[in-house]
C-alpha cells in the first residue's frame, strides 16, 4: 500500500462534476415550475442535461439501504462485458482514501478471489456487482472497512487508517476468470495462492478476527492439500506431476497452516476441531513441538490436565530453553495439585455423608427393636393379669 497522495486521482474531478450536475438539476427543476426566465437563459441545455441527470441517479446504488455501502459508476463497462461471481479470480486497480483525501491504499493489477477477504469487506461485496471494464467509486462505512481497530503497518505505531474511519475507493475491474482444476496444476500457482491465503489469515488472526482467519486457513489448505486433508494419502501423480521436492515443499507449507488453524480454533474454544487439525501435523511429524504444545493446550481445554502435562513435558525435552513451556508446565502442576486436593475434599465429603446415612439407617433399624420388646413385655403383663382374673373367678364359682 502506498500512503502518499496520488496526484492522478480523479476524485476531485468527480466532485466537481457532481456539483455542476446538482446546480443544473436545481435550475432545471425551477424552470419546469415557474422560471420562464431561467428556461430562456438555459435554452436547449436543460433538455440535454435532464437525461444525463437521470442516468447518473441510476448509476448510484445504496447497496444495503442504510448509506453504509454506496456504489457510484464512474465509467460504464462495454456491452456484453463479463460479470464475476463469488470465488472468481479478478484483477483490479483500486485506490482508497480517507475523508481528508489522504491515500491509504493503492494497488495496480491486484489479483484476489472474490469472497476470500483479500480486500476490505466493502469492496469484496461490491465486486460481484461490477462488470469487466467498469470503474466505480465505493463509499465504505467503518463497519465494512477497518472498523474500530483501524489499520497499522507491521512494526509501526501510527495508524494508516484510524479507527472508525470512512473510506472512499475508486476501483476498476480489469479481468474476471473462473478457475477449474486444469488451471491449478501448476506447483507455483498452488503455492502462490496457498501462501497468499495463509498470510491474509495471519493478518486477521492478529486483529483477533478468528472466524475470518479460520475461513482463510481452510482456503489455503484447498490449494496446499489436494487430498481432502488426509496427510497419509498419496497425491495423484497423473493429475499433479510434482517432483519430490515440490511435494515436500507443499507438505511443509500445509503443516504450518494446520498448526496455525489449530491455534485459531483453540482461541474460540473449538477444541475438537483443533484436535483434528493438530493430528494432521503429528501424523507426519510426531515430534513437531508446536503441534505437541497446541495439543497440550487442547487437552487442558478439554479438562485433561494430566494429559496436557505429559505433552508439555515432551515439548520441554525437545526445547529445553523454551521458557514459555516451562512456565506453562509449572502452572499445570499447580493446577493438577489443586484439582487433586479438590478431588480429595469431594471424596471426604462423600464419605462423611455416607457415614451419616449409615448411622441414620442403623438408628432406624434399632428403633423398631425397642418398640417390639416393649410390646412383648406388655403382652406378658396383660396375659398374667388375665390368668389371675380367671383364677379368682374359678375359685369363687367353686367355693
Amino acid at each position: 500500500m502506498d500512503t502518499e497522495k496520488s496526484s492522478s486521482s480523479s476524485f476531485e474531478d468527480l466532485t466537481n462534476a457532481e456539483d455542476t450536475k446538482d446546480i443544473r438539476k436545481v435550475a432545471a427543476e425551477a424552470a419546469s415550475g415557474d422560471g420562464a426566465t431561467l428556461s430562456a437563459d438555459l435554452g436547449d441545455e436543460k433538455t440535454a442535461e435532464e437525461p444525463e441527470s437521470a442516468v447518473e441517479a441510476e448509476d448510484e446504488c445504496d447497496i444495503l439501504g442504510n448509506k453504509q455501502l454506496i456504489k457510484r459508476i464512474i465509467k460504464k463497462a462495454p456491452k456484453g462485458a463479463d460479470q464475476p461471481s463469488r470465488g472468481f479470480l479478478v484483477t483490479i486497480n483500486f485506490t482508497g482514501k480517507l475523508d481528508n483525501g489522504k491515500v491509504v491504499e493503492e494497488e495496480k493489477g491486484f489479483q484476489c478471489h472474490i469472497g476470500d477477504f483479500e480486500v476490505v469487506q466493502g469492496l469484496d461485496m461490491v465486486l460481484p456487482m461490477m462488470l469487466v471494464g467498469e470503474v466505480s467509486q465505493v463509499s465504505v462505512d467503518p463497519r465494512f472497512g477497518y472498523g474500530s481497530i483501524g489499520l497499522k503497518r507491521e512494526g509501526e505505531s501510527e495508524f494508516v487508517v484510524p479507527p472508525d474511519s470512512n473510506l472512499t475507493y475508486e476501483i476498476e475491474l480489469l479481468d474476471s476468470k473462473y478457475e477449474d482444476f486444469a488451471d491449478l496444476k501448476s506447483f507455483e500457482l498452488l503455492r502462490k495462492y496457498g501462501t497468499r491465503k495463509k498470510e491474509r489469515a495471519n493478518f486477521f488472526y492478529k486483529r483477533l478476527e478468528f472466524n475470518t482467519a479460520i475461513h482463510l486457513y481452510r482456503r489455503a489448505l484447498d490449494y496446499l492439500d489436494t487430498r481432502d486433508g488426509d496427510p497419509e494419502a498419496e497425491l495423484l501423480k497423473e493429475d499433479l506431476p510434482f517432483s519430490n521436492s515440490d511435494m515436500q515443499t507443499l507438505l511443509e507449507d500445509r503443516l504450518i497452516v494446520y498448526n496455525n488453524l489449530a491455534m485459531t480454533q483453540i482461541k474460540i474454544s473449538a477444541f475438537d476441531a483443533a484436535l483434528t487439525s493438530v493430528e494432521h501435523v503429528l501424523r507426519c511429524q510426531p515430534n513437531n513441538s508446536k503441534a505437541l504444545y497446541r495439543k497440550g493446550r487442547i487437552l487442558e481445554g478439554k479438562a485433561d490436565t494430566q494429559g496436557a502435562i505429559k505433552l508439555l513435558q515432551k515439548v520441554a525435552t525437545l526445547e529445553p530453553e523454551n521458557r514459555a513451556v516451562q512456565s506453562d508446565l509449572a502452572r499445570l502442576f499447580i493446577k493438577a495439585r489443586r484439582e487433586e486436593h479438590n478431588e480429595k475434599e469431594m471424596y471426604q465429603k462423600m464419605l462423611g455423608q455416607a457415614k451419616k446415612m449409615e448411622q441414620k439407617t442403623a438408628t432406624r433399624q434399632k428403633q423398631p427393636l425397642v418398640d417390639n420388646s416393649k410390646l412383648k413385655l406388655l403382652g406378658y403383663l396383660m396375659g398374667s393379669i388375665l390368668i389371675g382374673v380367671a383364677g379368682v373367678a374359678i375359685y369363687r364359682y367353686k367355693y
